[in-house]
């Protein structure tokens, strides 16, 4: 009897530990995972009870051999982790724990599927272990429990700036003829949010979605090039795509799928999952990377005022701005489109500046220069890199990628590791969203990828409603070189486009605010020197921020409407505020989370007449501690923020 008992428990532990389905919480348990491999591979999703992926059904095929269909489970555990990560680069915090549980399930047939459980999220990911290189394809089918509403970013095809105007549509609404970029935002009936994006994505295509059915959205994949036509001096198009997404190694994990999920909205902006979920650091020296502040002449279109000589593309003008950046404390003056002999040789300088000269004179200012180039010209000319470190160039803006493809994915980490070999910072622009390179480069310092102030200039789309919307969205997945700082600002209905002397819409103080609000390795002071001076209150405030921080608490947060955060960064609180275009709101800080002792707050806030003339502000100085509250008082399309010292 007693043998009888032994061999029953252990049967009953063998069919328990082989079963089909499987559930996995979160660490605070609100977020459940029910992954069921009776048929195939699906999971669902829910958070405090509530059904959010009703069901999701998910593939991964190797030469045309669907490794899922019929997998056949060996064994299953469960991990946990709990530890502090400590950026290279602190973007939003210094310190950032790393807690969450994780699901494996081992296949028969070398497949792992792993899925991990945050608080504020949910991820899973393949892993194989098989010889050789494979024709790879991947497959995910997602039932939402309704027909939520999101925000999309529509797209034909795959190729694009990605620079979303981001649309709110309902899933059955949404056009099956259109893809949509991630991040994709979700909002479930209750009011919960769900972003939708990816981490670690390497050797591998960016995943898109598209509506295939009633609540359902499926992945998409641009094909591995086969055939790529080169266009004018910058861009390139697939002509002939494979079959298959992926070519590459069958010994390798696969990206992570994400979704953060939240409660509230502000939960989304303090989510580093997509950071937590990239590669670890692969850098052995890092002390050399030093974001910063960075003035920039291409918004402005150089142009300055007051000046004894003519403004343009010359020694002079670059000299200014240098001027400017040392006067200002910053750390950066960026030579955009231009400087070079052409577009397509980026190994000489146009004959139009001294660019030598002005390196040895920004050295002497204590400013370092940063050079555009398009990505064609880097690929072409790709020793030039090491050219820049023998020249004293401080990093490079690499331009107008416009594809997601294996192959260009693969061309951001060979920029970014060869620009670390040359200790080179990288901002890449016309590039797609951010996936965890920037962990594993830390000099990659930041991203463009979103409908910038750069759309001022020949659109009205860059409204006080999108500028609330990106934190919740794109930069959610990293940094975002937004490039604020308009010093010419307008109310809505009067704002017109103007491509050389380009404004903002919101006030002056909403402006202010995004540099507060806005995480960038670089944050680059989009308007001209010469306004910046004539608005010296304004430009003492933006050379007081900081670009890395200690520490972010998100006060008040509603996706598109409103945002109020507090930024640390050593002994220095920053608060930042903005509003949209719908309705004047007033809010309270309750400052308790201030060091005990009196302290010096300098505000500025939204004018008496800011509801009619956008640039209309005032600046006050007065005395605050941990017992005293802030009123904040925002007109439409208005801001506030405030420096605690």
């Amino acid at each position: 009897m007693k043998k009888l008992i032994i061999v029953l428990c252990l049967f009953l532990g063998s069919y328990t530990f082989l079963s089909a389905q499987h559930k996995l919480k979160s660490p605070n348990a609100k977020i459940i995972v029910s992954v069921d491999v009776s048929n195939g591979i699906h999971y669902s999703v829910s958070l405090n009870d509530q059904i959010f992926v009703e069901r999701s059904d998910i593939g991964l095929s190797f030469n045309d051999i669907d490794l899922c269909k019929n997998a056949k489970l060996k064994k299953t555990s469960y991990t946990n982790q709990d530890k502090l990560e400590t950026p290279v680069v602190a973007l939003k915090e210094s310190s950032i724990r790393n807690n969450y549980n994780q699901l494996s399930l081992d296949f028969k047939n070398n497949l792992t599927l792993e899925f991990r459980a945050f608080d504020d999220g949910v991820a899973y990911r393949f892993v194989t272990n098989r010889k050789g290189n494979v024709e790879v394809n991947e497959t995910a089918k997602i039932e939402f429990a309704d027909n939520y509403k999101m925000w999309a970013s529509p797209l034909d095809g795959y190729a694009g700036s990605y620079e979303p105007d981001y649309q709110k549509v309902k899933i059955n609404d949404f056009s099956t003829s259109k893809n949509t970029f991630l991040p994709l935002l979700i909002e479930h009936s209750k009011g919960y949010k769900m972003l939708m994006t990816e981490a670690d994505v390497s050797d591998y295509p960016h995943m898109f979605l598209k509506k295939t059915g009633v609540n359902t959205l499926s992945a998409t994949f641009p094909s591995y090039p086969l055939e790529t036509k080169l266009i004018g001096d910058r861009g390139s198009e697939i002509v002939k795509g494979a079959d298959y997404i992926a070519k590459t190694t069958g010994k390798r994990s696969f990206p992570w799928r994400l979704m953060v999920i939240s409660e509230k909205d502000a939960q989304l902006m303090e989510s580093n999952l997509v950071y937590l979920l990239a590669p670890e650091n692969k850098l052995e020296n890092t002390d050399w990377i030093k974001p910063g502040r960075v003035a920039w002449d291409w918004w402005n279109a150089s142009n300055l005022y007051g000046i004894d000589f003519k403004a343009g593309l010359n020694t002079d003008t670059y000299k200014y701005f240098i001027d400017f950046a040392g006067r200002n404390g910053l750390e950066y003056v960026i030579l955009d489109e231009g400087w070079s002999v052409s577009t397509t040789d980026i190994t000489k300088p146009n004959p139009k500046l001294d660019l030598f000269e002005l390196i040895r004179y920004g050295k002497e200012k204590n400013v370092k220069l940063i050079l555009w180039a398009s990505w064609r010209a880097i690929e072409d000319q790709f020793f030039v890199l090491r050219k820049y470190k023998e020249w004293g160039i401080a990093g490079i803006k690499v331009d107008f990628m416009n594809r997601a493809d294996q192959w260009m994915v693969n061309y951001y980490e060979k920029v970014a590791k060869e620009a670390a070999q040359n200790e080179l910072l990288v901002d890449f622009h016309g590039a797609f969203k951010p996936n965890g390179l920037h962990r594993a480069y830390p000099n990659v310092v930041s991203y463009e990828g979103v409908q910038g102030n750069e759309h001022c200039k020949w659109s009205a789309n860059v409204t006080p409603e999108h500028m609330l919307t990106l934190p919740f969205t794109r930069m959610v997945c990293g940094p975002m070189d937004f490039t604020p700082g308009a010093m010419r600002n307008f109310n809505s209905k009067e704002f017109k486009f103007n491509f050389y002397r380009p404004g903002s819409q919101g006030t002056r103080c909403h402006q202010l605010a995004l540099f507060i609000a806005y995480e960038s390795g670089i944050q680059m002071l989009a308007d001209s020197p010469s306004n910046y001076e004539r608005e010296q209150e304004s430009t003492d405030f933006l050379a007081s921020v900081p670009n890395t921080w200690d520490e972010l608490k998100v006060l008040e947060a509603k996706v598109g409407e409103y945002l109020m955060i507090a930024r640390r960064k050593g002994d220095q609180w920053f608060i930042g505020a903005m509003n949209d275009n719908e309705t004047e709101r007033e809010f309270t800080i309750d400052l308790s989370f201030l060091s005990s002792g009196s302290k010096k707050a300098i505000i500025m806030q939204d004018g008496l007449n800011a509801n009619r003339f956008a640039e209309d502000y005032q600046r006050i100085e007065k005395s605050v501690s941990n017992q005293s509250k802030l009123t904040v008082k925002m007109v439409k399309g208005g801001g506030f923020v405030a420096r605690i010292k």
